[in-house]
């Protein structure tokens, strides 16, 4: 099989990941299917461009690049799009490592020309050594981890998550990139669905499109110890409230929030269901986790309503990026007010 060929491109931020960046490149070059380049992209800190430049200046196949547009993740994988040459752009989180057949199993899927996106399974590294017991599996998003709930196997969802994925390049010649104003900006409020606003621009400029979660395409991504805390769940949970209620403004509350509905109906009543379970049985952590999923709900929830009150104020604005094609401009397509 021909397979594609694909840029690996790495958003940073902080020299406080600098062993984690390292890893995160070892880990594409030790790929069984090698990457075309990696692209380490560096949001709008002078110190670590510096550092990391001089770090890979022998390595010709990674480079190093500024965040040529305004701050944040967004932006940052702009940049990586619009100066890549592969056929497939992935997506690796700086704090995460692949597993040796990331790659091959995403390119894989690429043999039918119909195939857009492809995403894999990320698994957590806990700081403290394990997940705390209080901690469930159905909210492991908030980590930036694969959570209970998704789909086994190869199969078709709405969007991939964004620290794990991969995009066929002319996904984004015919919906342009991901928004600026939704996703994170460094360590600032953790929001974040650029990726899912993406996927559903994409999916309606060419309906014909698949998109697929592949669990085969594994990574390790790490948590750190204050993201193991009760006060960094609800934060982030409310952000992602906030957050959808900016993609359902943008995309239709239909499509924007389709995939939630199924998560907040089935999966979480069910997670709440083995947790008192859990803890009738007197196994640890089985109140906490099932008081956790009904707290996490109503937080996101919280969120999502005022995010919509400030949508339909005109309080937040973000903008789609045209992506001009491999080693091309980006410019702005306009910005939308949300």
């Amino acid at each position: 099989m021909t397979h594609p060929e694909i840029s690996v491109v790495i958003c940073v931020y902080t020299e406080d990941r600098w062993e984690d960046i390292l890893a995160a490149v070892s880990s594409v070059r030790a790929q069984s299917l090698p990457a075309l380049e990696t692209l380490l992209v560096v949001d709008h800190n002078p110190v670590l461009l510096e550092r990391l430049t001089k770090e890979f200046k022998e390595d010709t196949a990674v480079r190093v690049l500024a965040n040529a547009g305004p701050r944040g993740l967004s932006a940052g994988r702009n940049t990586g799009i619009a100066a890549s040459y592969g056929d497939v752009v992935a997506f690796l989180d700086d704090d995460a490592v692949a597993e040796r057949d990331w790659l091959r199993h995403f390119a894989e899927a690429y043999a039918d020309p119909r195939v857009m996106a492809v995403g894999g399974r990320t698994l957590p590294i806990w700081a403290s050594g394990r997940r705390p017991d209080w901690f469930p599996e159905e909210f492991d998003w908030v980590v930036g981890c694969t959570y209970k709930g998704l789909p086994p196997g190869r199969v078709r969802v709405r969007n991939v998550l964004g620290g794990n994925a991969s995009f066929r390049r002319t996904a984004f010649d015919a919906a342009g990139g991901f928004a600026t104003g939704i996703g994170r900006d460094g360590d600032k409020r953790p929001l974040g669905c650029e990726e899912t606003e993406l996927c559903i621009r994409l999916t309606r400029a060419r309906p014909d499109a698949i998109l697929l979660i592949d669990d085969r395409a594994v990574i390790h991504h790490r948590v750190p110890e204050a993201r193991e805390h009760f006060a960094y769940f609800r934060t982030r949970t409310y952000a992602e409230g906030l957050s959808k209620a900016l993609v359902a403004r943008s995309v239709g509350a239909g499509k924007g929030l389709e995939s939630e509905r199924r998560y907040t109906t089935r999966v979480l009543p069910a997670g709440v269901a083995r947790g008192l379970r859990d803890a009738l049985l007197a196994r640890p952590g089985g109140a906490g986790r099932a008081g956790a999923i009904v707290a996490g709900v109503l937080t996101a929830a919280g969120g999502y309503v005022l995010g919509s009150v400030r949508a339909r104020r005109g309080g937040v604005a973000f903008s789609v990026t045209r992506i001009a094609g491999a080693r091309g401009e980006t410019e702005a397509e306009g910005e939308r007010a949300a």
